[in-house]
This record gives C-alpha cells, sequence and structure tokens, in this order.
C-alpha cells in the first residue's frame, strides 16, 4: 500500500512539475539602442530581444515587455553577436624569450593558466573561440569540458587536441639541448607517413579534438624550422582531411609558404591559418576551392615590440620580419578577391584579452568595418560549422552578445573597450 501511494505522489509531483516548467522558463528581454546585425549586414535600431533558456527567440521593434518581466537596458549602447576569435591557444604558457617555456609548467599550472586564459578572452566580448593546438595535449579538450560543465568560465570552445607535425617541425618542442627529451604528452601529434597521420588523427577525435590542426610548414616561432619550407607531405595532409570526414569534422592548417599553402588546399582542407607568404596562385586557389584564410596580421606587432623589449631569440624576430608585411599585402589581396576570411589573432603569443586589437588592422589592410565584423561574427560560425548556435542574433541562436558605447561601424577600435558581455542569456561582464 505504501509502495503505491509512494508512486501516486511521484506521479503528482511530476505532472506538477510539468505544470510548472513555463512559469520556471528563464526569459529575459534586452533593449538594444542599436542593433548590428552581420547576417544582413544592416543596423536597426531601438530592438527588443526576447531570450528563452539562452536562446533568443524573437527580435522586434521595441515595445514596452510584458509587466514583471527582466529587461536588461542597453538602449544607450550598440549590441552585436558575441566575437569569436579562430586562432587562439588558451591552454599553454603565453610567448616567452625561453624556447624550453613548454617544458616549465605542469599539468596543474597549465590548467591554472588556461582558466584565467578562458575568462581574460571571454570579459574581451569573446564569447566563442576556435583552439588550435597546444603543446601539452587534449588539455585544451578538458579546458572545453570545464566550461562546458559551468566549472570555468570563458568562451564557448572548439579545440584540436594537439598539433599533427612532422618530427622537428613546427609543431614541435624546439630550440633545446641534444639530450633534452620532451616528454611524450607534448609530442602526442608527431607523425611520420600517411598511415601514422591516419592513425594519429583519428587518435585526435578518440580523445575529444573537434578537429585537426595540421602544420604544413616551418614556424615563426618554432626555432629550427622555416616558415615557408614545407614539413607535411600533400598525401599526409589528405590523410588527415579523410580522418576528419569520417568524423564529420574537417582539418585546418598551419601555413605560412606558398608552396606549403597549396598544398595544404589541394589536400583538402577547411581553412589556412598565418597565410604569410601566400602568392596569387594560392589565393585564387582558396577563392575557386572556398578556403577561409585566418590571418593574424596584428601579431607581427606585438612579436617585433616583445622581442625586442624581452629578447626573444634573433632567429624568431628575423622570420617575424620575413613575414608581418607579406602577410598584410596578402591579406589586402584576399580581401579585394573575395577570398573568404575569418578573424582570427594567435593570442597566446600576446596577452589574451586583447583579442580586438586585430579589428583595426583589418580595416587598415583593406575590409570594412562591417566586414571586420562579420569576419569575427558569420563568417567565423560558418567555418566552425556552427551557424546554426552562433555568430548572430536572430531566433534560435545562443544569446551571446556584446554591448559597446559608440559606433564600430564608425570607429573599429571602439570593439576594444566592451562594457557588457552576455554568454547563453547570462550577463558575464
Amino acid at each position: 500500500m505504501k509502495c503505491v501511494r509512494f508512486g501516486g505522489l511521484l506521479a503528482l509531483v511530476a505532472g506538477a512539475m510539468l505544470w510548472a516548467a513555463p512559469a520556471l522558463a528563464d526569459t529575459l528581454y534586452v533593449h538594444a539602442g542599436k542593433l548590428i546585425d552581420p547576417e544582413k549586414g544592416t543596423v536597426q535600431t531601438d530592438r527588443l530581444i526576447r531570450i528563452d533558456d539562452g536562446r533568443i527567440t524573437a527580435v522586434t521593434a521595441y515595445a514596452p515587455p510584458p509587466a514583471g518581466a527582466v529587461q536588461i537596458d542597453w538602449s544607450a549602447l550598440t549590441v552585436l553577436p558575441g566575437l569569436i576569435d579562430m586562432h587562439t591557444h588558451l591552454s599553454d604558457a603565453e610567448q616567452s624569450n625561453n624556447p624550453a617555456e613548454p617544458l616549465l609548467h605542469s599539468e596543474a599550472d597549465i590548467a591554472f593558466l588556461a582558466a584565467k586564459h578562458a575568462r581574460d578572452t571571454l570579459a574581451a566580448g569573446f564569447t566563442s573561440v576556435r583552439d588550435v593546438g597546444t603543446f601539452r595535449a587534449f588539455s585544451d579538450v578538458a579546458l572545453r569540458k570545464a566550461i562546458d560543465a559551468g566549472l570555468v568560465e570563458g568562451p564557448r570552445m572548439s579545440v584540436a587536441g594537439a598539433y599533427l607535425t612532422v618530427p622537428g617541425g613546427g609543431g614541435e618542442v624546439t630550440g633545446l639541448a641534444a639530450d633534452v627529451q620532451v616528454p611524450e604528452i607534448m609530442r602526442m601529434g608527431v607523425v611520420s607517413g600517411s598511415e601514422q597521420m591516419t592513425v594519429k588523427a583519428r587518435m585526435m577525435f578518440q580523445r575529444g579534438a573537434d578537429f585537426l590542426k595540421l602544420i604544413a610548414t616551418g614556424a615563426v616561432l618554432a626555432a629550427g624550422t622555416e616558415p615557408g619550407a614545407p614539413e607535411l607531405s600533400e598525401a599526409e595532409m589528405h590523410a588527415a582531411v579523410l580522418e576528419a570526414a569520417r568524423n564529420r569534422s574537417y582539418a585546418t592548417a598551419h601555413a605560412h609558404g606558398a608552396d606549403g599553402i597549396k598544398m595544404a588546399i589541394r589536400a583538402g582542407v577547411r581553412s589556412i591559418e598565418h597565410a604569410s607568404l601566400i602568392d596569387d596562385e594560392g589565393i585564387a586557389l582558396a577563392k575557386t576551392r572556398g578556403v577561409w584564410l585566418v590571418m593574424d596580421i596584428y601579431n607581427g606587432d606585438w612579436i617585433n615590440e616583445a622581442g625586442a623589449r624581452d629578447g626573444w631569440p634573433a632567429e624568431i624576430l628575423r622570420k617575424n620580419r620575413d613575414t608581418t608585411d607579406a602577410q598584410r599585402e596578402g591579406f589586402r589581396k584576399a580581401v579585394k578577391a573575395g577570398v573568404r576570411l575569418a578573424f582570427g589573432t594567435d593570442a597566446g603569443v600576446y596577452p589574451h584579452g586583447l583579442n580586438a586589437r586585430q579589428f583595426k588592422y583589418m580595416v587598415r589592410f583593406g575590409m570594412t568595418p562591417m566586414q571586420a565584423i562579420r569576419s569575427a561574427t558569420t563568417e567565423a560560425a560558418a567555418l566552425m560549422g556552427k551557424s546554426a548556435d552562433v555568430g548572430a542574433i536572430s531566433p534560435g541562436h545562443f544569446a551571446d552578445m556584446i554591448a559597446v558605447a559608440g559606433n564600430p561601424l564608425a570607429d573599429i577600435g571602439v570593439l576594444e573597450h566592451v562594457d557588457y558581455v552576455m554568454k547563453g542569456g547570462k550577463v558575464v561582464r
């Protein structure tokens, strides 16, 4: 008899909970003075944005919301979608003058540093990032999980797990004495040959990666490698692309040199990172294949200034000089040619939270302010395959948005000083 009564009580409680669900739903309204819509390329005034359970359900002309409703008053501000940085390194120590820097931090050190980097990035208005590699493999996966679980405050993350690179290549810890052993956890993505690439690529997905990061050429910041020199072969990269497709994902390629860029595009990658020495043929190939370029055109100035101040190795400063101006000219040509460009900064080389400094450079080197904003919203979301969730303020999308004083379309530098940040309907700054 007690069991029957208890079952009846459970049914009564369940029914009450179902009945109460609509009243418990998290509904709020945002009054936007100006709303930049990168989907349509327009600016709307005096809008009311309705948010239910963390997603946008309506955007209308402003009218007072229902009595008793929660309303956020941004009527004196410009509102736009939360920004997206497609090239960050949250789960590593920031760049220094010491090539052994990655070896100086324990797993616990990296976890705490990563949490700070994530918080700083979110506070700067970047509500989503693509994290494109870490020396300590899968620390980015752990950070993404901690953010998703609400244990750490940070942006939505899409992560690579580790670099897929040749031995001694641009994704390795280099510049060390010959008898110094780099821990295996920092060499998880080292590959030789297409068969091994398939195995390692499969492991990345099994361990939680969202996409693959290929090191197609040498790197500015990796001692003993040259940015213009190809490293992974076209066949190795194609093997990675095929494995990514089997996992319903994609590969992106770090590629500075013109030949490496074209090899990576022919291999089937979705985007090219840096593209510093891209030539006209590479630009045309990217346009034809619909491949995005993610060009960190602010970064060179930071490396030059910080490197001279802090005594970075002469080799790194030389490689930075060799690529900075060429990259900016390539960016200008790519904009003019109509190549798809997504916002990416290489944050981690410079302090996290300064990501928006790149917007001025993008406008200086050929973009309109709206194009620059689109690169960090709708274009970035499309590259990640997340257009249904982020990158826009329209029904169905997460309520990820920022509010700024001033007009970014008149002065893109306004985005360097964000007044408010909302992620999933929660104001986090």
